[in-house]
Formats: C-alpha cells, structure tokens, sequence
C-alpha cells in the first residue's frame, strides 16, 4: 500500500447567530479548521485535522498550503503504515537520515507551531487509514482501550453572574454530565468579576457537580493567583491555562501556592515540552491537542510522560471531528486519561461534517467501534465550505 493523494482544505463554517458566543477571543462567527484527505493506491483514505487556533476560528491559509505545497509531496509513494518513521522524518527535515540512524532527533529550527500542526494533520490520517487496512478501531492498534464509554465534561460558559448557572444547567441537562468547564480570565473585567461568575455558578450546580475553570493562559502569575484566592471555597476541579504557556516557570509557581489542581497543555506541542511541565512539576493534568501537538502518536507518548509522573491526561478536544475522534481513541488507550472535553458552544465542525451523530449520554460518550478513527466523512459539507485561497 502507498500513498498516491494527500489533499487539505481551509474549511470555514458559520455558525448562527444566536449560537455564538463571546471570549477573550471575541464573537466567533465561524468554526475554521484544516481538514486533510490522505489516499492510498489500495482506495483507502484517511482523514486529518491540523490547528493553529485555539479558538476555533482563525486563518488556516498558511497551513493548508504548508499540507499542500511541502509535507503532502514528500509523502507521496511512502507507506501509509510507516506512521512513527513519517512523523520522525517530517520532523527532523533534512537531517532525518542522520537522526534515525543516530537514534535521537535532529530537529530544523521550525520544529514548533505550524510544523508540528501540519505533522498533526498528517499523523491523524495515517492512524485512520491503518485502522481501515487492519480492519480496526484505532484504539485497537495502540495497545486497547480501558472501557465501551468513558466519562464526559460539558465545556463552554461564558454567561455573566447572572445567567451562568442557568448556562450550566442546560449543559447537565442536555447529557446528563457530572462536570463542566467555564471560562474565566480576560474575557471579564478583573479577576473578582471572574470568581463572582464561578460563585455563582456553584451555588447554582450544588456541592455534586464538578466545575473546572479555563483562563485560556490569560492572567499573570499574581492575577491568576488572586483569582484562585477568591474562589477557594468553591471546590474546583482544575484551573486551566492558568498563565502564558510559554512562561513554564509561572505555571509551576502558580501549582506550588495554590490548591486547585492546575491543567495545561492545548498550546504546547510535542513530547518534548510536556516532559519540560513534568520536571518542572508546573501542572496536574496534561491537556495535550492531537491536531496540535503532534498528533495521535505524539499525544500517547505525551500520555505515557503523564503516567511515569503520576500525572492525569485530559486531552483539549475543542476541535473538528478528525481531531475530537482521534482524541477518543487516545483517551481510551492510555492508562492517564480520566475524562473527555465534549464541546457545548457551536461546534459544527464536529457535528456537520460527519454522518454519525456525536453525543453524550448520562455523562458518558461511547469508543467508536469502527475501523480506523471511526465516523464517516460527508464530503458534500467540505465543499460547501471549503475556503478558496
């Protein structure tokens, strides 16, 4: 088997008006993403998600053409089933011979960022179509899967004081879920117009629900400290990106004076930087992106760093169908996992693209059974709203 095609698009959804939502990241008009389709002689195809923007909409203009132009011509003729080797390869560049036989990475200076969505993308779809060649759930061919269904958090809230706790609910009530996430951080005022809105939403959820927060690395080190301050009676789950991905250090000051657990990594890519958090004891929960960080295969060994360090893995998972599905199969596969992120704001790009329905019953999601990542891709909506460039 070779791979013959490697195609991807800017896909760009709108999502209606009275389903989007503000954040730090403004009013989100549309969920964007770039959507790979790897082809191989034998008619397989595998399909692939790759991200630059955490908040759903962004410019993917640079990382298609990056998919297009560059990776996807270096893997015609190769075998789709070479995943590892690809993923080493792409990464090391031009020194990719020298690094495998040395047997340690040789990296070229864009080793980050966009390079490593664009192995992300690429690694999704080679996972996909292995699957389908063996004929197996991915989650299969990484080692097996812990359970049929694991457990699910509603992740969205962004209601001020007054309407969070009614948000909230109608997130529980929609899938029965035992957890949710809101957010905090810029998007308000100052850190007590946050923590009055996390007050209010646990009066209103009661001592049983779980309520984690997201400031989407958005306070300083003193601000997110003041903020943990004042909610400290409030019993909270994890406080997500609490600063800067890049200042490690604050984060791991952040964890070492206060209580609440602290949960990173959706802005960080490779193993590389998840095993500079665990040294540096800067976090609790690993969050690691599978259309950013490196794919599924980066996401495992991301996942095996959280486990020899007692840590837990809650993948982000604010993403498309080929990203959120690979990120199933991660969570089932790796002994850290605890919980998946099931988006409750507008997400058509994991609901419009696929023909399988997507969802969460009595706080739980199911492990897709079928070969490879497992959904159908309705490729008459990828034209619809594929971008021109």
């Amino acid at each position: 088997m070779r791979i013959t095609k490697v195609t991807a698009w800017w896909i760009q959804i709108p999502i209606e008006e009275a389903r989007q939502h503000t954040s730090d990241f403004g009013t989100l008009r549309t969920f964007d993403a770039a959507i790979l389709k790897i082809e191989t002689d034998d008619g397989l195809v595998g399909w692939g998600e790759g991200k630059n923007a955490a908040g759903s909409a962004g410019n993917y203009g640079t990382l298609v053409r990056l998919l297009n132009d560059d990776f996807g011509p270096r893997l015609i003729g190769r075998d789709p089933a070479d995943i590892t080797f690809i993923w080493e390869d792409l990464y090391n560049g031009v020194r990719a011979g020298k690094a495998a036989r040395s047997g340690h990475a040789m990296p070229e200076m864009a080793r980050r960022g966009l390079t490593v969505s664009a192995i992300s993308a690429i690694d999704i779809a080679l996972w996909d179509i292995l699957g389908k060649s063996d004929g197996k759930p991915v989650w299969k061919l990484l080692g097996g899967r812990k359970a049929d269904r694991l457990p699910a958090y509603a992740s969205g809230g962004w209601a001020d004081a007054e309407h969070i706790g009614e948000q909230l609910k109608s997130y529980i009530s929609a899938g029965g879920f035992g957890a949710v996430k809101m957010r905090v951080g810029a998007m308000d005022a100052a850190p007590h117009v946050s923590a009055e809105r996390v007050r209010a939403a646990r009066k209103a959820l009661g001592p049983d629900i779980e309520i984690a927060v997201d400031a989407h690395g958005t306070y300083t080190v003193s601000g997110a400290r003041r903020f943990a301050q004042l909610v400290a009676d409030c019993d909270l789950a994890w406080f997500e990106e609490p600063i800067i991905a890049d200042d490690k250090a604050g984060i791991a000051e952040v964890r070492a004076t206060i209580p609440i657990p602290i949960a990173t990594g959706e802005s960080e890519a490779t193993r590389f930087a998840f095993r500079d958090l665990a040294v540096r004891r800067a976090a609790d929960i690993f969050q690691p992106d599978p259309a950013f960080c490196g794919g599924i295969t980066e996401a495992m060994r991301i996942g095996t760093i959280a486990s020899a360090f007692n840590l837990r893995l809650a993948p982000h998972l604010w993403a498309g169908a080929p990203c959120f599905f690979a990120g199933l199969h991660v969570c089932a596969a790796s002994p850290a996992s605890f919980t998946v992120e099931f988006s409750l704001g507008a997400n058509p790009m994991i609901h419009d693209i696929v023909e399988e329905k997507v969802e969460v019953r009595d706080g739980m999601i199911r492990i897709p059974e079928g070969p490879g990542l497992g959904f159908t891709m309705d490729e008459n909506v990828l034209s619809k709203y594929a971008k021109a460039l």
